[in-house]
């Protein structure tokens, strides 16, 4: 392959500039004070069961332009840009901050979210809208009642040899690591380079939306920003119609959206379709975009009630 060839299908992954960059990139022309550093539908019981085929490729993303201050220059701004793992570790600080605020449940309790889902279908741009709430018994041993694109589903206690991966219960997440290396190579599933699978994986956390021990899901974010490839893009709306920035990694259907400002995490962007078995194959068609904004998550003592 010739240097073109490469450099070709490298800008065939990065979207076009937006304005906002394009008047960015300006700014920083004008003042000329330095170069950038870029480094290089079955059912969801509790858990997401994703296939990914194909192969995956590295990609060089686009940066999130960010004006700061010269020390001792007020006026004159430096524009730098915020990579994907750049970006994933400032959210991994807001959810530091976040965690101290969150309470550490009972096993007695029950985990209550609710989450806006906004779904596009690719032929005829039809879009369906549902707000879902759920009460997820915190160790599992008592019922859980969720709700899944407006349907009210009742599930019993967990038996006591069902497995869920990852975990729900607070105690069991507990016992998974803090440290970024080791939670990747738990991502991985011990199996080095398995960077869509890790990915995946992560997204796991979040389809769901679980309580968390502290550190867990800063952890999970740094884990993230450690796999090569992953891409930004500051175009993203999550469903409650929240500008953010979206991360991704090439030929996954899954993307965390973040906000822009505080880098705090909104919700999961996905794609999917409806499937039907056809002489023992699975035939996808009604492709859709869907992209769920998750609006509360809280800890209370019975189902029905609120935070």
């Amino acid at each position: 392959m010739d240097d073109l060839t490469a450099v070709r299908e490298l800008e065939a992954d990065v979207g076009p500039l937006t304005d906002e960059a394009r008047s960015a990139a300006r700014v920083r022309l004008q003042h000329a004070i330095t170069h950038e550093d870029r480094p290089g539908a079955l059912s969801r019981r509790l858990m997401l069961r994703v296939a990914v085929a194909g192969t995956a490729a590295a990609a060089v993303a686009g940066g999130v332009v960010v004006a700061t201050r010269r020390g001792g220059d007020t006026d004159a701004p430096r524009m730098t840009a915020l990579s994907a793992a750049q970006l994933l570790h400032k959210a991994a600080d807001r959810s530091r901050s976040d965690t101290a605020r969150t309470p550490v449940p009972r096993n007695d309790q029950y985990v209550y979210t609710r989450t806006r889902i906004t779904r596009t279908y690719v032929k005829g741009g039809k879009t369906k809208t549902w707000t879902d709430e759920s009460w997820q018994s915190v160790d599992g041993s008592g019922p859980s009642r969720r709700e899944e694109y407006g349907r009210i589903h009742n599930d019993p206690p967990l038996g006591e040899h069902e497995v869920r991966w990852p975990p729900t219960e607070y105690a069991e997440l507990a016992k998974w690591p803090t440290d970024p290396d080791t939670l990747l190579d738990l991502l991985r599933m011990h199996t080095p380079g398995a960077d869509k699978e890790a990915f995946v994986n992560a997204c796991q956390f979040f389809v769901v939306p679980r309580i968390m021990p502290p550190g867990l899901e800063a952890a999970t974010f740094e884990a993230v920003a450690k796999i090569p490839g992953i891409r930004i893009d500051h175009r993203a709306v999550d469903a409650l119609g929240r500008r953010g920035i979206a991360v991704s990694y090439p030929k996954i259907d899954f993307a965390f959206i973040f906000d822009p400002k505080t880098c705090a995490y909104l919700g999961m962007r996905s794609k999917g379709s409806t499937a039907d078995l056809v002489d023992g194959k699975f035939v996808y068609h009604d492709w859709y975009h869907e992209v769920h904004g998750l609006e509360e998550l809280g800890v209370v003592d019975r189902i029905g009630q609120h935070p």
